[in-house]
């Protein structure tokens, strides 16, 4: 994907450079020893792998599951560094290693360290550098699968209006990769190229100038000899997408190659709606769970039925987690699609890569960011886990306590329990469940909510057969309050008492009933694109971008709504550049 990056004040300087110029005298070191082993006469063999990579593509890539990407990172531009992620050490694949990963996906964008002209060459340092980043992964007992990133959108793209010198040079690009580790061992993979674009291209061209890359690439890599011979190689669909017209074209590129050692990625970042929180996207619900159970089926139909391994070469949802900005997806939401994703993955036989930007592991301590997050992820790798739908109760404080429900998603588990603490609670006396509805006494929530103060009053968990137990936070609220304002384009917040609430969602129109904001397809705006909660200071922020595309003169109303089910209304007004803010 392209990258998701860091604000600037959380980027972190790269090493010195004289720091920079040993690590690059010690890879060339290594390099010219020599990795690999000699034969009798005289050529080279693979390095011997600490790896027992199986004959099979399809046993191979069952065999990298879990998989993980080093994002944002040698995919990053110009350097390394420049994205926020610092120099990688050996000590991150020994942690990925470690907490039960079996390959990580190293994307790499070439362009800023090669040549634009004839024949191309690629920066010996950098190549270095590369190697010796694919060596330690291996060394930690990884799989590793290498690619070419970020080129794919800075020039490759232009194949439609400069063919001969993209494809020459994509060729030549090929070739040096290919010629520098042509004597690795066959757990490294290569990657031909990521998401695919074509300038001005249709989808019948993007189908045509695809093939004509990946069957170039194949020759390349093939014909440069040693290891490379039959090692496994990784061909994609326009964009990386699943779409299924996209798969079909990939399969007859890959059986019409009639090469044993070659496999299918894609990449997969749920349903759109719900990935970024757009066009009232704030559950994973039966569409969200549909679009997935689809796209897995097809995936697993159009290739691993047929015999060709899938690697899912990068899978998330494309704005969480991200720990720089309010959260756009709600949290159990999201653990409900990482549950399922890796449920669907053991379902279909699919190998799964998460994409990392920043997001999950902090490279700086090598500790994972949200430890709960994880373990969710983990355990989806080995077995379901129960959720429920939803991870709140909410109790409004102006109303008297009463009974409350949510509906159990069982997941193939059972129910055993409700806990707080170490203490169970008691059925029928603290809650009731009626086929797969859990239901919380009023005389529970009395004690639960305590003084009734605004928020989370309580957290239970919800424990089952199997898996990880559902956090359930009981939380005191009322609707919440927002004020009159006035602001600038350029500047401008409601004032909002919250009262215990998560926002979820701004549905903006006008009086004429069409959509008002940039997001002009749907009523429902982006979160945090057009509009972004400040619970600290107590407000809602308008972004520029959605001032700045109202009417002149025209009353907008913004109907915000809270995933506690209530809504707010508000009205906006721009005139010239400056905005009026008005509360029902």
């Amino acid at each position: 994907m392209k990258h998701i990056r860091q604000p600037a004040h959380h980027r972190r300087r790269g090493q010195g450079r004289l720091a920079a110029l040993l690590l690059t005298l010690a890879v060339m070191l290594g390099l010219t020893g020599g990795t690999a082993l000699g034969a009798p006469d005289g050529t080279k063999k693979a390095s011997p792998s600490a790896v027992s990579v199986p004959a099979s593509a399809m046993d191979a890539v069952a065999a990298m599951q879990p998989s993980w990407n080093l994002g944002n990172t040698l995919d990053a531009i110009p350097n390394e560094d420049s994205w926020g992620n610092g120099q990688t050490t050996k000590a991150t694949f020994e942690k990925i290693a470690a907490d039960g990963f079996r390959s990580v996906r190293i994307p790499v964008t070439w362009s800023a360290h090669q040549s634009a002209t004839a024949p191309y060459t690629i920066d010996a340092t950098y190549m270095a550098r590369v190697k010796q980043l694919v060596d330690w992964a291996q060394d930690s007992r990884l799989y590793v699968v290498l690619n070419v990133h970020h080129d794919s959108w800075q020039w490759v793209e232009k194949i439609t209006s400069d063919h001969d010198n993209v494809l020459a040079r994509f060729n030549s690009t090929w070739s040096q990769i290919a010629t520098t580790f042509r004597d690795e061992p066959r757990s490294l993979i290569f990657e031909g190229i990521n998401e695919p674009s074509f300038a001005g291209a249709t989808d019948a061209q993007k189908f045509q100038y695809l093939r004509e890359l990946q069957t170039s690439f194949h020759s390349v890599v093939r014909a440069s000899g040693g290891a490379n011979a039959n090692r496994l190689l990784s061909l994609t669909t326009p964009a990386g997408s699943p779409d299924p017209a996209f798969m079909d074209d990939l399969y007859t590129t890959i059986t019409g190659l009639n090469d044993s050692q070659l496999m299918a990625q894609v990449h997969f970042y749920s349903w759109y709606p719900f990935s970024v929180n757009v066009a009232g996207g704030t559950h994973y619900d039966a569409t969200a769970q549909k679009h997935l159970d689809d796209t897995f089926t097809n995936m697993h139909n159009t290739f691993v039925a047929k015999g060709i391994p899938l690697y899912i070469g990068e899978y998330g949802l494309l704005e969480y987690p991200n720990h720089f900005h309010p959260s756009r997806v709600e949290r159990g939401e999201a653990l409900k699609y990482y549950e399922h994703v890796g449920y669907a993955a053991r379902k279909y036989g699919i190998t799964t890569a998460l994409w990392d930007p920043f997001s999950y592991l902090n490279r700086e301590t090598l500790q994972w960011r949200d430890l709960a997050l994880f373990a969710w992820i983990k355990s989806s790798w080995t077995t379901r886990s129960g959720t429920a739908s939803f991870d709140k109760v909410f109790v409004p404080k102006s109303s008297p306590v009463t009974a409350k429900s949510l509906t159990l998603n069982l997941n193939g588990t059972s129910f055993r329990g409700v806990w707080q603490g170490d203490t169970k609670l008691a059925a029928g006396r603290d809650y009731t469940v009626s086929g797969n509805q859990l239901t919380f006494t009023a005389t529970a929530l009395t004690r639960l909510v305590g003084n009734r103060e605004y928020g989370v009053n309580a957290t239970l968990q919800a424990r089952f057969s199997s898996g990880l137990p559902w956090n359930i936070d009981i939380v005191t609220n009322d609707v919440p309050v927002l004020s009159n304002a006035t602001g600038t384009t350029e500047s401008f917040a409601v004032p909002t008492q919250y009262r215990g609430n998560d926002l979820a969602t701004m549905h903006a129109t006008y009086a004429d009933g069409t959509n008002a904001g940039p997001t002009d397809w749907t009523p429902y705006q982006e979160f945090n694109k057009a509009f972004s909660p400040d619970y600290p200071n107590g407000t809602i922020i308008l972004t520029p971008e959605f001032l700045k595309r109202l009417r002149d003169g025209e009353p907008a109303a913004l109907v915000f709504h809270f995933y506690s089910g209530s809504t707010v209304t508000y009205h906006v007004t721009k005139s010239g550049s400056s905005v009026t803010g008005t509360a029902s």
